[in-house]
């Protein structure tokens, strides 16, 4: 892989095989014992290659249902693939409501295994420690179980952890919808600074205005295909003309 792509994706796809189960009552239950829900096969990937280079800010549309958040989660090594190569040059940080945190661990615990997962050292995370927590703004409940935080809550704390611990590729998943006012705010600052300079970022937005300033390059997606990757211009055309 050359030193400038940073992810490389050849052929991948993903598929789920889920059970279709009609009995949903005690006595559809008792009188199918012997007659198992059927299984349907759902391709939520379909085959796609793609390339990244180090340093871009990638866009990716799509309507729900479409497959995005899959993909994010094939990208960021979350899932594995069924079929294909994957290949990531750097670690990877996914912000999509705390995924890949503990909701049975606390903030100050979710903070220092982000952060060794990250590579970084404990020391180094003592070190941003309360930068962390006064960005995500949760001092008052550094040692409370993410389960009991609202999800614009773990948002905040999963975004401050990647501005701080600095992943070389962050998946943001609406990032921008999480919180309040003032948080968001926080969030486009950041993402305007030049934090964000050499960083990889891929931005899951419903918000067209939001891809078209910040996105040089989209993916548009609809139905588990990757029908574009290129000019973000002509990627929120084909998605606004496909969804009029």
């Amino acid at each position: 892989m050359s030193n400038n792509i940073i992810l490389s994706a050849k052929n991948i796809s993903k598929t789920f095989v889920i059970s279709e189960d009609s009995h949903n009552t005690v006595k559809h239950r008792l009188f199918n014992l012997f007659n198992p829900p059927r299984r349907k096969r759902v391709e939520a990937i379909k085959p796609m290659s793609l390339e990244i280079q180090k340093g871009e800010s990638i866009g990716l549309i799509g309507r729900n249902g479409s497959g995005k958040s899959t993909l994010v989660k094939v990208l960021a090594g979350v899932y594995p693939v069924d079929t294909g190569q994957l290949k990531i040059n750097g670690s990877t940080m996914l912000m999509n409501l705390g995924v890949g945190m503990s909701h049975e661990l606390t903030a100050r615990e979710n903070v220092y295994i982000s952060g060794s997962v990250l590579g970084l050292k404990i020391k180094q995370i003592d070190a941003i420690f309360d930068e962390i927590i006064d960005f995500a703004e949760l001092r008052e409940f550094v040692d409370t179980k993410i389960k009991f935080f609202s999800s614009g809550m773990v948002a905040r704390l999963g975004f401050s952890i990647a501005v701080k611990a600095g992943a070389d590729i962050m998946f943001l998943d609406e990032i921008f919808a999480v919180g309040d006012m003032k948080f968001q705010e926080k969030a486009v600052k950041v993402f305007e600074t030049s934090w964000i300079a050499g960083k990889t970022v891929i931005l899951v937005s419903h918000t067209m205005e939001t891809v078209r300033k910040y996105c040089n390059r989209t993916m548009y997606m609809r139905h588990g295909e990757l029908v574009y990757f290129g000019d973000t211009a002509k990627a929120i055309e084909l998605y606004e003309a496909d969804n009029h």
